[in-house]
C-alpha cells in the first residue's frame, strides 16, 4: 500500500532489495558488481569505481544490463544465455521475486491441488527471447514449462536459451501463439495455444505495460530494451490482462492459479473486479520492490478454496484486551500509516473495517471464515466464498484496534473485544497475534 507523509509520497528505499521477496537470494545480498567484475572480465568494462562508494553500472547502458543478466543467471543459476540487440533484458533480481511469489502460491494450502502427483507445470504468456520465467522456474524449482510467443526472433532465442543449458531443456517447450487477424490484431493468449484437456498448476505474465511505444521510453533512468511487441498493446496492461481474464473463464479450473505481473497499481481495482464479475473464487495481490522499481502481482482462481474448520486451540486465551509493541519503526513510517496498514490487513480478508482517524482506531467484524483466512492468510487479499451462510452478527468476531504514540520510533498497539459472549471470542488473541506478526515484519527495523 502506498503511504504519504505531509502530502508527499514516501521515499522508496535506496538499498538494493529493501523489500524483495524474503526467498529472493537478492534480498539480503544484492549483486556484488565488484566480485562479479573480477571473476567475468566481460563484465568488468561495465562497472565504476569511484573512491570508497559501491560500484556501479549505467543503468542508462542496454549493453551494461544485457551484461549483467548474463552473468547473474550464469553465476547464480549455472545458466547460460543471451539476447540480441533490442530485445527486452530482464533484471534477474525483478523476475525472481515473481517466481518465490508463485511458489508461495502453490505451496498455500486456500487452493488445493487436484493433481496426483507432486509435478509442477506452468505457462509463460509471452516468454520473450530472453525466456527468463521458464528458465528461472526450471532451474529454482524444478518446474516444467510451456512459453509462448508470436514473434518469430522471440520464438528462435527463447529455443537457443533453452538448448543451451541441457540440464533444463527436456522442462521447457517453446510454442508459438497466434495473431487473430481482426481491426486490432489480438494476439491469442491461452485460448488456441494452450492444447485440450492439457492442464496446468499456473500461467504468470510480463504483459506490455504499455499503450504506445512513445510511453514506454518515458523512464530515462534505465535501459532494458524492448521490442514493440514486448512492450505496447492497444489498451496496454489493463486490456491485455483482461484478455487473460477473459480466458480463464473459459478455462476455468484447468488452471490452478491464473497471474500476471502489473506495471501500475491503479490497474488493480478495475481488474479485481472484472475478476469477481467472471466468478472466480480467490484473488490475491502482492507488490514485487527492487531497488527503485516496483510492480504488482496479480493472482486469481476458479478453484473452490479448501475448507478448513476453525477449532480455538485449548487452552486459549481469552482476555478481552490485548496489546503489544511497535519498536524500532523504520523513519519513513508515521502512526498514520500504521493506522491505514492495520485497516488495509483486515480488509484485504474481507473483514469489515472502519477507521476513525480522530480516535486513530479501526473496528473490525469478522466471520469465522475471514477468522481463518486471517490466520493462515499467506497474504491472501480476498477469498470468495461458496454457498449460503445462516450465521448472524452475534456469531461475529468483533473487536476494535488503536494505535498510541509512545515515543519517536515507538508505536503501542492495543486491541478490545467488543463482544465476549461470541462464540469466536476464543479466536481473538490468535487474530490478534497475526495483526502483530504483519505489522512487525512491515515497520520494524
Amino acid at each position: 500500500m502506498s503511504m504519504r507523509r505531509n502530502g508527499k509520497k514516501r521515499a522508496r528505499s535506496e538499498t538494493p532489495g529493501s523489500t524483495a521477496h524474503p526467498k529472493n537470494k537478492y534480498s539480503d545480498n544484492p549483486p556484488d558488481f565488484a566480485s562479479l567484475a573480477s571473476l567475468y572480465p566481460s563484465f568488468k568494462p561495465f562497472v565504476f569505481f569511484s573512491g570508497g562508494s559501491r560500484p556501479r553500472i549505467d543503468w542508462t547502458d542496454y549493453n551494461a544490463t544485457r551484461e549483467l543478466t548474463r552473468v547473474l543467471l550464469l553465476h547464480d543459476h549455472g545458466l547460460s544465455w543471451w539476447i540480441p540487440d533490442g530485445q527486452l533484458c530482464p533484471t534477474v533480481p525483478n523476475r525472481s521475486n515473481y517466481i518465490h511469489w508463485i511458489n508461495d502460491l502453490l505451496s498455500s494450502q486456500i487452493i488445493p491441488s487436484s493433481r496426483g502427483n507432486n509435478k509442477v507445470k506452468g505457462f509463460d504468456i509471452g516468454t520473450g527471447a530472453n525466456c527468463i520465467y521458464p528458465l528461472l522456474g526450471a532451474s529454482l524449482f524444478g518446474w516444467s514449462f510451456v512459453g509462448s510467443d508470436i514473434t518469430d526472433v522471440a520464438l528462435e532465442w527463447a529455443e537457443k536459451n533453452v538448448q543451451s543449458n541441457p540440464h533444463v531443456s527436456d522442462l521447457i517447450e517453446i510454442r508459438r501463439s497466434r495473431i487473430i487477424p481482426s481491426e486490432d490484431d489480438v494476439t491469442m493468449v491461452l485460448l488456441g495455444v494452450v492444447k485440450d484437456n492439457e492442464t496446468f498448476e499456473f500461467c504468470m505474465c510480463n504483459p506490455p505495460f504499455f499503450e504506445t511505444f512513445e510511453e514506454a521510453g518515458l523512464n530515462p533512468k534505465t535501459s532494458c530494451g524492448g521490442t514493440h511487441e514486448e512492450m505496447v498493446c492497444v489498451g496496454g496492461e489493463q486490456a491485455f490482462v483482461t484478455r487473460i481474464i477473459q480466458d480463464s473463464a473459459v478455462l476455468r479450473e484447468r488452471f490452478r492459479w491464473y497471474t500476471s505481473m502489473l506495471g501500475k497499481k491503479a490497474n488493480l481495482k478495475l481488474l479485481i473486479s472484472k475478476l469477481w464479475e467472471v466468478g472466480v473464487t480467490v484473488v490475491k495481490t502482492t507488490e514485487f520492490v527492487q531497488g527503485q522499481t516496483s510492480r504488482w502481482g496479480l493472482a486469481w482462481s476458479f478453484v473452490p478454496p479448501a475448507t478448513r474448520k476453525i477449532i480455538a486451540p485449548t487452552p486459549v486465551s481469552k482476555s478481552s484486551l490485548l496489546s503489544f509493541m511497535l519498536e524500532g519503526i523504520k523513519r519513513q513510517y508515521s502512526a498514520a500509516d500504521v493506522l491505514l496498514s492495520v485497516e488495509e490487513f483486515f480488509k484485504s480478508c474481507g473483514a469489515s473495517s472502519k477507521l476513525n482517524s480522530n480516535t486513530f482506531s479501526v473496528d473490525i467484524v469478522a466471520s469465522s471464515e475471514q477468522c481463518n483466512t486471517i490466520t493462515n492468510r499467506d497474504d491472501v487479499d480476498s477469498v470468495r466464498s461458496h454457498g449460503s451462510s445462516l450465521q448472524g452478527p452475534q456469531d461475529d468476531l468483533s473487536f476494535r484496534i488503536l494505535v498510541f504514540q509512545q515515543m519517536p520510533g515507538t508505536l503501542l498497539i492495543k486491541g478490545s473485544l467488543q463482544h465476549k459472549d461470541s462464540p469466536l471470542s476464543g479466536l481473538f488473541s490468535v487474530v490478534f497475534g497475526s495483526l502483530e506478526e504483519s505489522m512487525k515484519s512491515k515497520f520494524c527495523r
